[in-house]
């Protein structure tokens, strides 16, 4: 089987040679770049979390300033990467779990995403399967992922824009009593942050999330196959 270059690909390295041609950055511009968001990952968002189950003071500037409590973090949403401001860093909204809450993000438009606290998007989160199905069957998504939210737990679901993000603040686990920040950052990872997963002591990473059939699949034109008979 070829490796071949997609449509996307060449749409974007025509436009790159197209804007270093016009001086509008440089290609070392673009390679330093490259490289600081290559580097993403979801370290300072699980540092956040852990941060604010310690410390009630900066739980509360999480929810009431957002972006300056990133900074705490080492996350600076007007300057994220030192090349200046794209359409990503806007508005951000903490959205916090508790025993009768549980949030879920999604953008069904596209791919928004916190990535300065996050770092990159999974796949499954920019697929139309999860977009389209999460805001319609929350609770039967979420068990998929291997999450089973009780009937008792209100589900919410928040839908991303061009404008604003998301990030989940999840319940601090039983257990977990006693542990240090850096303990508690091990094991708040990037799934609990989207809120497809909960925090478990001993569980450090998401691994491979398995393929299998959907329980309420949506075919072409966006219909259940029940409402086509």
């Amino acid at each position: 089987m070829v490796d071949e270059i997609s449509d996307f690909e060449v749409l974007e390295l025509a436009v790159r040679e197209l804007a270093i041609e016009k001086g509008l950055f440089t290609a070392e511009d673009h390679r330093v770049f490259s490289e600081w968001n290559d580097a993403r990952s979801p370290a300072a968002g699980s540092r956040m979390v852990a941060k604010a189950w310690l410390d009630p003071e900066y739980k509360a500037r999480v929810f009431s300033d957002p972006l300056n409590a990133s900074k705490e973090v080492g996350v600076d949403w007007a300057e994220p990467s030192g090349f200046g401001t794209t359409s990503d860093y806007m508005h951000l909204t903490v959205l916090e779990n508790t025993p009768t809450l549980h949030h879920v993000i999604v953008c069904t438009l596209c791919s928004c995403y916190p990535r300065p606290l996050l770092g990159h998007s999974p796949y499954w989160y920019r697929a139309p399967n999860y977009r389209r199905r999460i805001v319609r069957w929350p609770r039967q998504v979420l068990a998929e992922f291997g999450l089973v939210i009780p009937a008792e737990v209100e589900v919410r679901v928040e839908d991303s824009n061009a404008k604003s993000r998301f990030m989940v603040l999840p319940v601090r686990p039983e257990g977990t009593e006693g542990w240090s920040e850096d303990q508690l950052a091990e094991i708040v990872t990037r799934d609990c942050m989207i809120g497809i997963a909960q925090p478990k002591p001993g569980r450090t990473t998401d691994g491979p999330r398995p393929i299998h059939k959907a329980s309420r699949p949506v075919h072409s034109g966006g219909r259940p196959k029940e409402a086509t008979r």
